[in-house]
């Protein structure tokens, strides 16, 4: 983004992501809506425990463009507590099981850091895709997991735990740091032939705001990488804090980071509200657009 030019291939990458069977393209950034089965995730409006309540929120998304549902049933919020994995699959299981049942062509997500979760909800509902804010380190299973099940897997950086990660966090060099992370994580997971990754740079775990406002505006050099590039922006502390408000009235300011997240790279907004998401996606692509050729 440092260099920015409607020319360059930053912004056309031919990424693709195998789920379960049906391609989901990423030459033109997607945006994936959050669904949360928990009764204390940090915005208020994206809670919706109850099975037809979480159906209609799915339906009102996928009407208004969203490719991929992300369900949780734990919040990670800055100081949230873990609760028991069979809590987190007795919050979660009726949710899909609902979206399943009213919309089965679902592209549906699972944000969770725990294999067994995932192999539970693989098992029951035949899930496409896990979102784990801890790319593996809270669960050395989780990259074998994934890797059997033929599932795709968005790995986040976070420094620390929800608990911990706001205490102090500290890098020699943010972008550089979480490439080096990267690094690592992607070598396990190719030998182990997990095809359709995901890197997340993880706004808001374990970095001040002035480190997450760093990443934004050096996002474009995640494309050393060559994987696609996941963003959760949405109504988070770095913007509401720097507006002065709160995540209720954070949603324009979310747009302007998503627009800079679009610029830098991204393929995928993990999104709150997918209705405005779309349409920044449809003025970033007559942004980077090529011209007509008249000759």
């Amino acid at each position: 983004m440092n260099n920015f030019s409607t020319s360059t291939t930053l912004f056309s990458r031919n990424f693709s992501l195998n789920m379960g069977g049906q391609l989901l393209k990423l030459s033109t950034p997607v945006v994936m809506g959050i669904i949360n089965a928990t009764p204390d995730s940090f915005f208020q409006g994206s809670r919706v425990p109850e099975p037809g309540v979480a159906v209609e929120a799915a339906k009102r998304m996928l009407n208004e463009g969203a490719s991929i549902l992300d369900v949780g049933a734990i919040s990670t919020r800055p100081g949230a507590m873990e609760i028991p994995e069979d809590e987190e699959v007795d919050r979660i299981s009726p949710v899909i099981e609902a979206i399943r049942n009213e919309i089965p062509e679902a592209l549906i997500s699972v944000d969770t850091w725990r294999s067994g979760v995932a192999r539970t909800l693989h098992k029951r509902f035949g899930i496409h895709m896990i979102n784990d804010i801890s790319a593996g380190e809270s669960d050395p299973q989780m990259f074998s997991t994934v890797a059997e099940l033929n599932l795709a897997y968005v790995m986040m950086h976070m420094q620390g735990t929800p608990e911990t990660m706001q205490d102090s966090p500290q890098y020699d060099n943010v972008l550089d740091d979480l490439l080096q992370f990267f690094g690592k994580k992607i070598y396990k997971l190719k030998k182990l032939e997990v095809n359709d990754v995901i890197i997340d740079p993880g706004f808001g775990f374990g970095k001040t705001t002035e480190q997450n406002f760093q990443l934004l505006r050096e996002l474009d050099g995640f494309a050393i990488l060559e994987l696609p590039l996941m963003v959760g922006l949405s109504r988070k502390s770095m913007i509401y804090k720097s507006l002065e408000s709160n995540p209720t009235e954070a949603l324009t300011g979310t747009t302007a980071a998503h627009m800079a997240a679009l610029l830098g790279g991204a393929s995928i907004l993990r999104v709150h509200d997918v209705k405005e998401a779309i349409e920044t996606v449809k003025i970033f692509s007559q942004i980077v657009k090529k011209p007509a050729n008249n000759t």
